[in-house]
């Protein structure tokens, strides 16, 4: 029997400062991790963008325009024992109040320098991060076996 895959998007959330926007992850029947918001690609007929839009606004109340979010690159693990393709979506910079308005899955929100990122990190997260951190190891020092990395070229 073939599994459908899980599709989803990590949205990056900087400063403009040099910090990015991370969330405390209590996901029941999982260790705590650091993630960046985001999740699953869950109306027919939505992008990558539209998802990060919209759950940004779920999970933290930060409410930015699709339009203005832009996907980095596409990620496929296989973490789960069944495909799991994650967009790396960067959003404008943004310095609004994160609430937690999903307190079963994420325990606060918190601004971290990008070069002092806590652990561990939720390996989505790790993956989107790792693909938009400077530097010429950041991705592949993440990177696990059945894990690949599609960069998006740049459209204009």
């Amino acid at each position: 029997m073939t599994t459908a895959p899980m599709l989803g998007a990590g949205v990056i959330v900087p400063t403009g400062d040099g910090r990015v926007l991370l969330g405390r992850r209590i996901t029941a029947g999982e260790p705590p991790t650091w993630s960046l918001p985001g999740g699953k690609v869950d109306d027919p007929g939505e992008s990558f963008e539209q998802a990060a839009a919209r759950e940004l606004a779920e999970e933290t109340g930060i409410v930015l325009p699709a339009s203005e979010m832009r996907v980095l690159a596409v990620l496929l693990d296989h973490e789960l024992g069944r495909p799991r393709l994650t967009a790396a979506v960067l959003a404008p910079p943004s310095l609004a109040a994160a609430e937690v308005t999903e307190p079963h899955a994420c325990a606060g929100w918190e601004r971290f320098p990008v070069d002092a990122l806590p652990g561990p990190m939720f390996y989505p997260s790790a993956l989107v991060l790792g693909n938009w951190l400077p530097g010429p190891t950041a991705l592949r020092d993440v990177l696990r076996a059945g894990t690949y990395a599609y960069p998006v070229g740049s459209s204009g």
